[in-house]
């Protein structure tokens, strides 16, 4: 942009009389602006501080008052003993070995099968009319069984059929049971996904020279799995805490570590510590299901892809 002679040259426009519609480097912000500054800060302080009160104060009286409890001191005997949380600590963590590669392969095979599951459920023709039957058969069945039922018919029932070349180990049938049953969430959530693409996205694939085949890989599935990874998250936060139910198969687990420490010394500390145990490895994974889902919040709100 030039400037006659006689005119002034716009404001934000640099020395040399172009217009760059930067930040001047001698912007000086008003008294107006700083002043709003200054309060926002005080608020955030304000609150901060109120928070903080508050959970003080609430954590005070609901210890006086578990304190104050007439079956306190027992409680503190048989659910926090110091010697017992000593004893059992390293046999859970040893156990919890197993909960954690339960969570890796049975993650991997849920979102496989929960993606071929919900696939199936999408296929549109009336010659897929029997795939689609089965797939929603298999998602009404497995959603409405209970989890610890399933478990135990195939950690129980599968070695009583003494079937040629089938395991008896509990622990890969307890991750099949934990696979069956999981399967059946996720393949719903990656459906909801798949619907949750327009017609018009696959019509313009399709009109681009895409196969359906090309067009449900390169457009629909990359759209459908970005949309549902936080509540894909959270079936996965979910399957680490029911890792822990292959216990009831004898497979020693965290819990199962505990549950063998409880038998022989009548204390439920060890339990305590296998909670908690289990609280600090979801808790990491919870935060990064919050930090995404409010990631794709604040693009949604500002219009960009998910």
């Amino acid at each position: 942009m030039t400037v006659t002679k006689g005119e002034s040259a716009p404001e934000g426009a640099d020395d040399k009389g172009d217009m760059t519609g930067g930040v001047d480097d001698n912007y000086v912000p008003s008294e107006r602006r700083l002043e709003r500054e200054r309060h926002k800060r005080a608020r955030a302080r304000r609150a901060t501080a109120v928070a903080a009160l508050s959970t003080l104060v609430t954590a005070v009286v609901l210890y006086f008052v578990v304190v104050n409890a007439p079956g306190w001191p027992r409680t503190k005997e048989t659910f926090f003993s110091a010697q017992y949380a000593r004893e059992a600590l390293p046999k859970v963590l040893e156990g919890l070995w197993l909960n954690v590669r339960l969570l890796v392969i049975c993650g991997a095979a849920v979102l496989v099968l929960g993606m071929l599951i919900a696939i199936a459920r999408t296929l549109r023709g009336p010659v897929f009319f029997p795939l689609r039957v089965l797939a929603a058969a298999y998602t009404d069945f497995f959603r409405g069984l209970p989890l610890i039922i399933n478990l135990m018919i195939v950690v129980l029932g599968v070695p009583a059929l003494r079937l040629q070349g089938v395991t008896v180990d509990p622990v890969p049938l307890g991750g099949t049971a934990l696979t069956l049953t999981y399967s059946a969430y996720v393949a719903e959530v990656f459906r909801a996904g798949i619907e949750s693409v327009h017609p018009s996205q696959l019509a313009a694939a399709r009109s681009l020279g895409l196969t359906n085949r090309q067009a449900l890989r390169h457009v629909v599935l990359p759209q459908a799995v970005r949309r549902q990874v936080p509540p894909l998250l959270n079936d996965l936060v979910s399957l680490q805490k029911d890792t822990g139910l292959v216990s009831i198969g004898g497979a020693v687990d965290a819990v199962r570590a505990a549950d063998i420490i409880v038998g022989r010394s009548l204390n439920y500390t060890p339990y305590v510590v296998a909670g908690l145990v289990f609280v600090a490895l979801t808790i990491p994974m919870t935060r990064f299901t919050d930090w995404v889902t409010a990631r794709m919040d604040r693009r949604r709100a500002q219009g960009g892809s998910l």
